[in-house]
């Protein structure tokens, strides 16, 4: 199974953090290409726009906002293709823009995809 690292966009890149993917639908402000040095930009797998916004990184919204996410990562025809993705590299770092490294999408995500692995 692959070893999922998370780390924030503004945080740099290093070669433990093996396939670098941005899980964000929005570029991280201020970032540039070389900077990040992803090898995916996987914004079809990240939430969507309304569900973000109607969250707004509220942190007592955070367990209603991950249900959310989560019902919309069931229904993402993208997911299998991503699951498989992730399955092939043994370190995976899930980059992220949000400020709060306790609570996030990238949290969630990960802990879906391990989910989905061990089935």
């Amino acid at each position: 199974m692959a070893e999922i690292r998370l780390k924030r966009a503004y945080v740099a890149a290093e070669e433990p953090d093996g396939y670098r993917i941005l899980v964000d639908r929005l570029w991280p402000r201020g970032q540039t290409k070389e900077v990040l040095k992803l090898d995916r930009w996987a914004k079809g797998i990240a939430p969507s726009s309304e569900l973000r916004k109607a969250w707004h990184h509220d942190a007592d919204r955070f367990s209603e906002f991950a249900e959310h996410y989560r019902q919309e990562l069931n229904q993402n025809p993208a997911v299998d293709e991503f699951l498989e993705l992730v399955e092939a590299q043994p370190v995976v770092t899930f980059v992220y823009a949000a400020k709060d490294e306790q609570i996030n999408h990238a949290m969630v995500l990960r802990d879906f995809l391990r989910e989905q692995l061990v089935q």
